[in-house]
């Protein structure tokens, strides 16, 4: 790497360090952060909200969908089929839900008149959005010694990390050091276009914001070194895989292990009184949610370990896979 990269990676992670610290220092008044609502210490809630509406069965089935490569088709969208399939279920009053690695605001469109009102799991289970409230009801923040492991591993590859906070106000603030190339560029661009999300320098950064997680694009083995050099961190996950920008790229997010769709399908089951949860997905993501649900199903596009793990392999994401399924388990092709 050149001396003037090595420079601004030095002066970035400063910047991070001090940021987080002054914000430990201010925001936590100098005392070790309290557990809210039973949750870890980084995990936070919204003590303000009403309570989340109860469906009000005895016995309430809970649908879990993941987005990419489950219930969306290669175009990501949802098809007119599932689409009829979803208001069939919603006649019934079968509830279902969303537990996705997308944010919020890249999730919206796709699924808003839909019938999912019920709360939702963003960014592998980092965020749960209830839809009544307007409101985040959980989150699960990065600590300080995790941002300087993460920032220095991803910036060591001479790659660029993008920060992901929560701020006051529910605003949502992409933070992002000196971009290296146009792929960078195109990526901070993209984030731009999310209708409710800001992209801004790492300069802006402020004392009080929470970061969430940490994503970043690079070649394989770039965003295969990151990996390894968090591999010792035992409260990170790292997901992983071929960018959409092409087979020569990888992309990774990074946050802390509490945060996974497992555990925020554990916060929606108690939360709604669900009394069984029956989930579908396709990749490393949706494992820990497959190993909490009553039942799980996979596509048949998805990840051969995902398909060990689901109770029963179904159709392809792209052939209405899951809505097929759906259609024959809850007999809603019937009048």
């Amino acid at each position: 790497m050149p001396p003037a990269a090595v420079t601004l990676t030095r002066q970035f992670q400063e910047k991070i360090i001090a940021g987080c610290l002054e914000r430990y220092r201010s925001g936590h008044n100098g005392t070790d952060s309290k557990s809210v609502g039973g949750l870890p210490p980084h995990v936070g809630s919204n003590p303000t909200l009403s309570a989340i509406p109860q469906p009000g069965e005895k016995h309430m089935e809970l649908l879990v969908f993941d987005l990419d490569g489950t219930l969306l088709d290669a175009s990501s969208t949802i098809s007119a089929y599932t689409r009829e399939t979803l208001s069939l279920l919603a006649a019934r009053g079968i509830h279902y839900t969303v537990a996705t690695g997308r944010t919020l605001h890249a999730s919206r469109d796709l699924i808003v008149g839909h019938g999912f009102s019920l709360p939702q799991a963003y960014k592998n289970g980092v965020l749960i959005w209830d839809p009544q409230a307007c409101d985040y009801t959980h989150q699960t923040s990065l600590t300080l010694s995790e941002l300087e492991h993460v920032v220095g591993a991803v910036m060591s590859q001479g790659i660029t990390p993008f920060l992901f906070t929560l701020e006051p106000g529910n605003r949502h603030v992409v933070y992002h050091a000196p971009l290296h190339n146009e792929v960078e560029r195109r990526l901070a661009a993209d984030y731009a276009q999310l209708s409710g999300v800001e992209v801004r320098g790492v300069a802006e950064l402020p004392a009080d914001a929470e970061i969430t997680n940490i994503s970043a694009l690079g070649a394989p083995a770039a965003i295969d070194a990151v990996q390894a050099l968090i591999a010792d961190e035992p409260e990170l996950v790292a997901y992983a895989g071929v960018a959409a920008e092409g087979p020569s790229l990888r992309w990774i997010d990074l946050h802390h292990v509490e945060a996974s769709k497992g555990a925020a399908v554990q916060v929606l089951r108690e939360q709604l009184n669900a009394t069984r949860v029956l989930c579908f997905g396709d990749s490393d993501n949706d494992l820990s949610m497959f190993a909490v649900a009553d039942e799980a199903y996979a596509p048949s596009n998805a990840k051969a370990l995902v398909q060990d793990a689901a109770t029963a392999v179904i159709g392809h994401h792209d052939d209405h896979g899951i809505a097929r399924f759906l259609r024959e388990r809850f007999d809603l092709d019937k009048s």
